[in-house]
């Protein structure tokens, strides 16, 4: 019976998946992506000298601006935002803008090399945001950003 069911399925995709002699309906496109409005600036996370460390470990970006935090060495890290040093107001613009989060203001972990995670403060308020790489942030692995209008 499963290789009846299998080679019927089978013949009706190698067919177009048609049904009565009417075409199959065009999956619909997904909407394009909206472009970024301002700079992406590069945060490596890496572990040299056998100290855990962003580089750079200060950075000041525009709103709008989107930060890529990449993998470089030494992983795995992530990206969490300490929720009691970051502008009022800031920790729902967070949760909002970072995807995939493990928990509130936490990005998730990267192990492979090189792979990154970006967050846009394209609605973040001004102000000094620090942050940790989550299994390093013992090891002094800390950073701050300001956002600045």
């Amino acid at each position: 019976m499963r290789f009846t069911t299998t080679a019927v399925v089978l013949a009706a995709l190698a067919c177009g998946g048609e049904k009565g002699g009417q075409p199959a309906a065009k999956p619909a496109k997904a909407p394009a992506a909206s472009a970024a409005t301002g700079t992406v600036h590069e945060v490596k996370m890496q572990m040299v000298n056998k100290k855990y460390l962003f580089e750079p470990s200060s950075l000041t970006i525009k709103p709008g601006d989107t930060v890529k935090w990449i993998n470089w060495s030494g992983g795995p890290h992530n990206v969490q935002f300490k929720k009691d040093k970051i502008p009022a107001g800031a920790a729902p613009v967070l949760n909002a803008a970072m995807p995939d989060r493990m928990g509130e203001l936490t990005g998730k972990y990267l192990v492979d090399s090189l792979a990154s995670y970006q967050v846009s403060f394209a609605n973040a308020p001004a102000g000094t945001y620090t942050y940790v790489c989550q299994p390093h942030e013992a090891l002094g692995m800390t950073a701050t950003l300001t956002v600045q209008p």
